[in-house]
Order: C-alpha cells, then structure tokens, then sequence
C-alpha cells in the first residue's frame, strides 16, 4: 500500500485542512497556475495564429514559391513575358511536395471614377488558378468565373470598395499605360462580381484579381505567354529545402523565390511572435512555481508536529517528502484544470464570435487568429506539471532538517 499517497488524500479531504491557515495561501498558489496557464495557452494560440495567418495571406497573392525570368521588375508588372511551355507545366511533378502550379501575369493600371482614382495591379489569372484563399477571404458576391473567352468579371478588395465606393454588381474603368507613352492608354470596363478582405492591406491594396486574357491582349502576348508562375507546396516547413529544389529544376533563364525571400521583411518579423512565446511561457512557469513552493513551504510549516510523529514512526524523509509532493502535485493539477477549462474556453469564444480586433495595419490581420492544436495544449500542461513539480523538490527538502523531538513540542 503506498501510505504516503493514502495520507495525502487524507489531509486533502480533511474538512480543517479547507479552513487552516495556509488555506487562502493555497488558494493563491491554485490560481497562480490557472492565471499561468490562461496567459500561455492564449499567448501560444494567438501567435501561432498570428504566424500562420499572415504566412497564408502572402501565401495567397503570389504562391509558395513564384518562378519569373530574371529581368523581370514587378514594380511595373510583368514586362518580359514566359513561356508556358516548360517541363514543370502544368504538373511539376520532377519536385516532391509540390501541390499545384498557376500561371499568373500583372499589369499596372489606374481605375478612375468620377471623383477619385487609384493606382494598382490587375491580377490576370487563368482557368488554371487555385481559388482555395479567396474562397475564405470572399465577404460579399462570388468568385469570378474565367474560361478561354475573355471575361469582365473581376474581384476587388474591400479596402478598394470602400476607398471607391464600388459594390458587388457595378463597372469601373480601368486605364492602362501604353510602352509608348505618345499614344493614349488603353481604357478596359471590368464588372465588379465579388469583394474579399484578406485583413492584409499591404496586398489588399495592390491588387485586382481579373482574367489573365485581358493582361495577355494590352501586352500583346500570345496564349502561350505569361507573367509567372505561382507554386504551391504541400508542407509550409519544407519551403526552403523545395525552393531550392524548384530552382535546381528551372531552366537558367528562369528564377525560383519563395515568399519569405519576396517579403523579406514581414518574415523576419514573424519569428519574434515566437519569442515572444517562449519568453511569456518562460515567466508564466516561474511565477507559477514560486507561488506553488511559497504554498509547499507554508504546508510544511503547518504540519511539523505530523512530520515529527512520522519521522518519529519511522518514516524516512524522502517518504515524507512524498506525502506533500503528492499534496502539491494535487494543487497544481488543480490550477492546470480551471486554467484549461478558462483559457482553452476564451479561446473558443474568440474563435467564434472574433470580439478581440486589431489593428490591420500593424498586424495584417483584422481580427486575434486562433489556432488550437491539443498537441500543444497537452504537451504545455505537461512541461507546466513537471518542470513545477521539479522545482518543489527544493523546499521538499526542508523536511530533512526537522527534528523529530522538537517538532513534536512544536506550537
């Protein structure tokens, strides 16, 4: 029989124990792990999500990875067409863990109402474009829908709409610069058939998704000739190992980026979100475990004339020693459940209803993403247990230096 586990359960159900001095000690002790184990979970959920959200929305204006010739200069839209007829075209199966390629081409423009205007990119996509983003990023209207004929539908941002004025169902005309800057622009009426929000408005702003017929036709390119091609993996964590892989399979005359070297900046910010983390689940842990060994202190204290009768019985000190890990280890799994129960349930309600919003000119994002995985929930509440757990085995040994004869007489 383990008598150390039986006393522990003894003195927890003990009505006196409730009532004791150490009482509202242990309480505090308890909600120290809970408000720790709050803050973590929340912090790592909305990081995570943060990360994963801002990576997806890169992700979805230009592809993993985006294959274009090397002289070509995005600020003014694609100048120096490709080829589509490539190997990798449209299936680039000689790259493991490539899930889909596109074929894409932009071209500056000027839409122009009767009061205002605006400078951005006609995003030309084909019968060949993966709407999987878009799908999640649509707030009003439909997708447009692109065949071999040329179409008028275009899908524009909110940020655009609002700036504009335009609403799902309205034309807009769009101008465009000719090489030869003598002759008068080329004018295009576009039908406005659906409105997104990626909540980035660094790309919001940039873009107009339309038919890829239209780009083709004011460059006067042939079928068979595009801007770039945008690729896309299966698995975020191998982007730079299959960057290079899909570099290594282009011709010389093509290059391979992968979105974090395109968007340098913004990826060398996300990594501090993960710092951020560790040093939150850092403190959090620490502030937890003092408030826990102030509580195993006081416990000891309170029950020197047991500890003497036991030792006085016999029992060594690592028995002992047990009997008020076992007690610790109760309160911490205690702190661990309401602090689950709370953080994991706040996190649920934001994922449903969204009433935390930022700022998406500092985040990217329009509202506090969420991601939960009970993976990393389960291995937080594990390391929270342990790494506390170890961390009382300091004061534990308090228990050594009591003497038996005194801590009887003990008052």
């Amino acid at each position: 029989m383990n008598y150390e586990y039986f006393l522990a359960k003894r003195i927890i159900g003990n009505k006196s124990y409730k009532s004791s001095v150490s009482a509202p000690i242990i309480k505090i002790g308890i909600a120290a792990i809970a408000i720790s184990t709050i803050v973590m979970l929340i912090a790592i959920a909305t990081g995570i999500g943060l990360e994963h959200k801002i990576r997806d929305k890169a992700v979805a204006f230009n592809g993993h990875i985006t294959i274009s010739n090397f002289d070509s200069n995005e600020s003014e839209g694609s100048q120096v067409p490709v080829s589509k007829n490539q190997n990798f075209y449209p299936e680039f199966n000689s790259v493991e863990g490539v899930s889909h390629i596109q074929a894409v081409a932009n071209k500056f423009g000027i839409i122009r109402t009767n009061t205002d205007f605006e400078g951005l990119f006609l995003k030309g996509v084909g019968t060949d474009y993966d709407w999987r983003y878009f799908k999640e990023f649509l707030i009003e209207g439909r997708l447009p829908t692109y065949t071999q004929k040329y179409s008028n539908e275009v899908l524009i941002s909110k940020y655009l709409a609002d700036r504009l004025g335009f609403v799902v169902g309205e034309t807009f005309q769009m101008y465009f610069m000719k090489s030869d800057s003598s002759k008068p622009p080329s004018i295009m009426k576009y039908a406005v058939v659906g409105i997104f929000n990626s909540g980035f408005e660094e790309l919001d702003k940039t873009y107009v998704i339309g038919d890829i017929n239209h780009v083709q036709r004011l460059n006067r390119w042939t079928k068979d000739q595009i801007g770039n091609f945008e690729v896309f993996i299966t698995n975020y964590n191998d982007l730079d190992r299959l960057g290079k892989e899909v570099y290594a399979q282009t011709p010389s005359t093509l290059d391979a980026m992968t979105v974090k070297q395109k968007y340098a900046t913004i990826f060398e910010w996300i990594p501090i979100f993960t710092t951020n983390i560790y040093g939150i689940i850092g403190i959090m842990i620490l502030v937890g475990a003092i408030n826990m060994i102030t509580a195993l202190l006081v416990l000891i204290l309170e029950r020197t004339q047991m500890i003497g009768i036991l030792k006085a019985l016999g029992s060594s000190n690592w028995s002992i020693r047990k009997l008020f890990l076992y007690n610790a280890s109760y309160l911490i799994a205690c702190g661990l459940f309401w602090g689950n129960l709370i953080g994991i349930g706040v996190l649920l309600l934001q994922k449903q209803f969204e009433f935390l919003k930022l700022d998406p000119s500092v985040y990217y994002v329009t509202v506090a993403p969420v991601y939960l995985d009970w993976t990393y929930v389960v291995l937080l509440n594990l390391m929270t247990f342990v790494l506390c757990l170890l961390m009382l085995l300091i004061p534990s040994f308090l228990i050594s230096k009591i003497v038996p004869v005194k801590a009887i007489q003990f008052e």
